[in-house]
């Protein structure tokens, strides 16, 4: 019997080899084009008065209407532009966040003042409630110029400020930017006098001949009574909005929201906590104290604000304080911010990173029976079948090519990591999963390679002889770039099975980091390594038949499901528009191929119609794939599950409940089957609700710094994570491969 499979089988080594190669040049680009993009993010700006970031556009202005003198008046101000639905923070930012901070350099005999705060926005966001500015915002300071005060000889005043805020949507990103700023000293600097009068405007005024009392109350009613007459005529028996500039010492979410029409009629003096009333011309008020209340005080700044009208008063408080809150449960903390354990982490030295590099390479060796990996290996082993003893020196020099291949790549991954972190970009393992230029041409890849597989097109019929068999010419070529893309199909999967490693990796220097990601990269190429040198590997396979060729054609299924798989995580980049128009690309790419491996006129009508579709539809719909879909919330809900944020597991700490995060991606396979399996289970869920733990799940499938950090900060630089905070406890972090018999039995604990 003649066993013709054992040709084909040949014929697909070439042509993956080609393949391979292609779609090598293909990532090499869609990885360098998002590099490339996050350096023009980080790029410092050809107008030094501004930076640009994804959430907000900063501008450093002044207002100089007569120069800059001795006795003018001059303005400098900071000015905010959001992006929709983010936001940054007033002088008290409420439930959370940090206040926008200036730092000024500037000449000798000008002081800057303080920030003449605009009334800002009461923000909720879930349970709780922030202050702060949307849209666009002038954070305006005045400028000083004492009567010794000499001008440079330039005549031009160099002001220099250094600013930081936070920017919140529900992930928050803190910020800063170096502005520099030219003023004529003696010429009119007044471009955006309408900028700086409108946040004059929106400046909260003293309230002239206004009289205000606080009285604190009694420890069970947990309030402070705040009374105000003199208020503007127009205001009286409307709802008004209050804003303590001190912070921490009122409830933002309880705090008067509309008159009690009850108490103002029955003339009563008991107030409510949380409500507000007018009564002959007199505001009341009783603002619930904050659970966070750290301290008392004697004087209580407080804006009240009608629409856009804003009056500040500044009350002196008098009786007695209650006593701080006590916290909810014996043996709980709960004081602000809400006091976390760090994580245990292995001990430092070189004993750690032995360990460390024992675990990437039993990572990199577990990675071999991943789907995408599995039939690649298989392929690759099965080869040396069809060869006798005789190749045994060619095999081995192949192995140590291919080795090489997949060590080089790991540690070009890595330093390009590492050089990114170093240079300020808040990126962890899996990054290039997040562009959806890289997931496009990993499905592009994998469509060709599961065509192939099932026997829809051979490399040698749809391209020149010459250029088909160069693989086959320079087998040591071949098992290099056979390394590298085995590299680039592995390393989304691989941070479940080295999640620590990677996590300590990443903060050690870059020669002990470099090496963990080489002995993944060992750990990954050792099975054919192994089978390239050890000649009784081929007598543990069948003898070459039918069964290779049926091999080849089921190895397909895996490769197709794989597409299905990225075109779900492109979905998640670039929304249902971007996965729909990868799937027609897709089909017009399987109709070239195959129309290609027509002959006579109709291999030259149908190309000709494949590649005039191709060519349309990557001009009309391409670009769908590679645009990144405007972002939401950081995860959406989910049943039982909230999205993540550090502000919301602060609050739910210090509410005395304990908190589960799922630190997930889309494009991380071990994290949909832990979902799947184990967070779905009912009995898990039910242990949840009889502890009370709030669940929270952060979606790192865009990049997210937020994320990053929180990853950083648990030693891991990778997702899944599963981590079980306890206020005044270590995090508790648990194995990659969630096992729901342990985590019941850490909820048992609590």
């Amino acid at each position: 019997m003649t066993y013709l499979p054992a040709l084909s089988l040949s014929h697909w080594l070439r042509a993956r080899n080609t393949l391979f190669f292609i779609a090598a040049l293909a990532l090499w680009t869609g990885v360098n084009a998002q590099n490339a993009q996050l350096v023009l993010n980080t790029a410092q700006q050809s107008n030094p008065a501004v930076v640009q970031t994804a959430q907000v556009r900063a501008e450093l202005l002044a207002h100089a209407p007569d120069g800059v003198g001795r006795g003018k008046t001059v303005w400098l101000g900071l000015q905010l532009a959001h992006q929709p639905h983010w936001h940054t923070y007033w002088r008290n930012p409420g439930d959370s966040g940090l206040p926008t901070t200036l730092q000024w350099q500037l000449p000798a005999g000008i002081t800057a003042g303080d920030i003449a705060w605009p009334l800002p926005q009461r923000i909720p966001i879930g349970n709780l409630a922030n202050y702060g500015y949307e849209g666009t915002v002038l954070l305006p300071v005045p400028l000083t110029i004492a009567p010794d005060f000499q001008a440079p000889p330039s005549g031009v005043l160099d002001v220099r400020l250094a600013a930081s805020w936070l920017v919140c949507q529900q992930e928050c990103i803190p910020q800063d930017g170096n502005f520099v700023l030219h003023l004529p000293v003696q010429g009119s600097t007044a471009l955006h006098a309408a900028d700086f009068e409108a946040a004059r405007a929106a400046t909260p005024q003293e309230l002239a001949g206004a009289t205000a009392t606080v009285t604190a109350t009694v420890a069970g009613e947990g309030g402070l009574k705040l009374v105000v007459q003199g208020l503007p005529a127009n205001w009286h028996g409307r709802a008004l909005q209050s804003f303590p500039e001190t912070v921490n010492i009122a409830d933002p979410v309880r705090a008067p929201q509309s008159v009690d029409a009850v108490s103002a009629s029955t003339n009563t003096t008991a107030l409510q906590a949380g409500t507000q009333v007018w009564r002959e011309g007199v505001w009341s008020a009783m603002l619930p104290l904050s659970v966070q209340r750290e301290t008392t005080v004697e004087q209580l700044p407080v804006v009240l604000a009608l629409g856009a009208q804003g009056v500040r008063v500044v009350a002196t408080v008098s009786g007695t304080w209650p006593a701080l809150e006590q916290p909810p449960h014996p043996g709980v903390v709960a004081a602000p911010p809400v006091s976390i354990a760090p994580p245990v982490r292995p001990a430092d030295g070189m004993a750690a990173w032995w360990v460390a590099l024992a675990a990437a390479l039993l990572g990199g060796l577990i990675l071999n029976l991943m789907p995408c990996v599995l039939p690649v290996l298989a392929i690759k082993v099965l080869g040396f079948t069809s060869h006798g003893r005789e190749q045994l020196a060619s095999h081995r020099l192949q192995g140590l090519a291919y080795t090489l291949g997949v060590m080089l790549s790991f540690i070009g991954l890595g330093a390009l990591l590492l050089a990114l972190r170093a240079g300020g970009e808040q990126l962890g393992w899996g990054f290039q999963l997040q562009s959806p230029a890289v997931v496009a041409a990993l499905a592009v890849l994998f469509t060709l390679l599961g065509l192939n597989l099932a026997g829809l097109f051979e490399m040698g019929n749809i391209l020149p002889h010459r250029l088909a068999a160069l693989q086959s010419r320079h087998p040591v070529v071949d098992s290099f770039l056979s390394g590298v893309l085995a590299v680039a199909v592995a390393s989304p999967c691989s941070a479940p099975f080295m999640g620590a490693s990677l996590g300590y990796a990443v903060s050690q220097p870059a020669g002990l980091a470099l090496g963990i990601f080489a002995a993944m990269g060992l750990g990954l190429a050792l099975p054919f390594l192994l089978a390239s040198w050890l000649p009784g590997v081929g007598n543990w396979l069948p003898r070459p038949g039918i069964w290779m060729d049926t091999l080849r054609r089921f190895l397909a299924f895996p490769m197709f499901a794989t597409v299905i798989w990225l075109v779900w995580v492109l979905g998640h980049l670039s929304g249902v528009d971007g996965a729909g128009a990868l799937l027609a690309l897709l089909l017009a790419l399987g109709l070239l191929i195959w129309s290609l491996g027509l002959s006579g006129r109709s291999r030259v009508v149908f190309a000709v119609i494949s590649i005039a579709v191709l060519a349309l539809l990557t001009g009309a719909i391409g670009p769908l794939v590679l645009k990144m879909d405007t972002p939401g919330t950081t995860v959406a809900a989910d049943g039982d599950w909230q999205a993540w944020s550090p502000e919301r597991v602060q609050t739910e700490l210090r509410a005395g409940r304990p908190v589960f995060v799922d630190f997930t991606a889309a494009w991380c396979i071990t994290c949909q089957f832990n979902k799947k399996t184990t967070l779905s289970r009912s009995d898990v869920l039910a242990d949840f609700h009889a502890r009370r733990v709030a669940l929270l799940r952060a979606d790192w499938t865009r990049r997210d710094p937020a994320i990053t950090r929180a990853l950083e900060e648990l030693g891991r630089s990778g997702v899944p994570v599963y981590v079980l905070y306890h206020n005044g406890r270590a995090p508790l972090v648990f194995s990659e491969i969630l096992d729901a018999q342990e985590l019941r039995a850490s909820l048992a604990q609590l």
